[in-house]
């Protein structure tokens, strides 16, 4: 018998999470304090709106797909596996660590499936990256930096690294395997109290270093992953067509006679199986679901990127409209 899933949150991701749930036929119930909007998804869908305050006690739904601003996803997540529903949680799980720690220490008391939304961790072309890495195509690692870039969107309670980047340290933890032990954060608020441009530098055992440039206030769109290593260079970028999102790069540079040479060789595209990463993502959930396992994505990771997060956060003085000062 499949599962039956309610999604808590009918806005711009949380349509995304209905339609393809709907497409893998567990969609049960839709979810949201505006009650029109939930009508309108449910009559679309063809399933049940539900009240917000209803939800967590019915009987007819196993699991909720939270799709929330960020400041109320511990609590309704909480509320949740305290009612005996497992969970997947969109990012960032919560705006502090203590919350995120509460919310899967109930999810572990009541022994509920607790996963978070780090989705392209089940992008094809980084699983293959992934795989690559672990097979030691690339030799040792040794640097990996991340660029997500482009213009929005725009929150009032997490700037562009909390939006942005839990996507990128999700996959940098996966290929590193730990967690940094020194993190250095650089942000930079233009339209209030929060960082519109923000940079990490991390360093993690082995002197395996890390950078992440974030920014919601770029012209150009930009999401790419690179990983150095000792043998070859890999590059993820989801802005290319299929073909080209996964490049090696098998340069060489070495010392000739106290001097440093270098080839420079064009790179060699991977061929990746097309797949949607959400699809997967939510597959992946179903399947926690049925055989009780622990997600790849589970509360653990989840936390771990938001010390990561909260270590790089660089606070701004509240914004002032200085024509009004004194």
């Amino acid at each position: 018998m499949k599962p039956r899933l309610a999604v808590l949150g009918c806005g711009y991701w949380g349509s995304n999470h209905i339609r393809t749930l709907k497409g893998l036929g567990v969609l049960h119930a839709v979810s949201d304090l505006n009650k029109a909007r939930a009508e309108g998804f449910a009559s679309e869908q063809d399933c049940l709106a539900i009240e917000p305050e209803a939800l967590f006690s019915r009987d007819d739904v196993d699991a909720i797909v939270l799709a929330l601003p960020p400041q109320f996803h511990a609590q309704m997540a909480t509320r949740a596996v305290q009612a005996g529903k497992d969970v997947l949680v969109e990012k960032p799980v919560a705006l502090t660590v203590a919350d995120a720690e509460r919310a899967v220490a109930a999810a572990k008391a009541a022994g509920r499936i607790f996963m978070v939304g780090h989705v392209l961790r089940f992008h094809p072309a980084f699983e293959k990256l992934k795989s690559l890495v672990d097979a030691g195509e690339l030799g040792e690692v040794r640097y990996i930096h991340s660029h997500r870039l482009g213009l929005g969107k725009f929150h009032t309670e997490n700037d562009a690294l909390w939006d942005l980047a839990p996507h990128d340290l999700s996959m940098i933890l996966a290929i590193t395997g730990t967690e940094p032990i020194e993190v250095r954060g650089e942000g930079a608020a233009l339209l209030d109290h929060l960082s519109d441009f923000a940079h990490l530098h991390m360093v993690f055992p082995n002197n395996l270093r890390g950078h992440l440039f974030t920014s919601r206030l770029n012209p150009y769109r930009e999401r790419r992953l690179t990983v150095v290593g000792t043998k070859a260079m890999a590059v993820f970028d989801d802005v290319e067509p299929w073909e080209r999102k996964l490049a090696v790069y098998r340069h060489a540079v070495w010392q000739d006679s106290g001097h440093w040479a270098f080839t420079a060789n064009e790179p060699s595209y991977v061929t990746v199986e097309q797949g949607m990463p959400l699809t997967r993502e939510l597959e992946h959930f179903l399947e926690c679901i049925r055989t009780r396992r622990e997600p790849a994505t589970d509360g653990e990771e989840a936390i771990r990127v938001l010390r990561i997060l909260t270590a790089g956060t660089v606070p701004h003085d509240r914004f002032r409209d200085k024509s009004k000062s004194a």
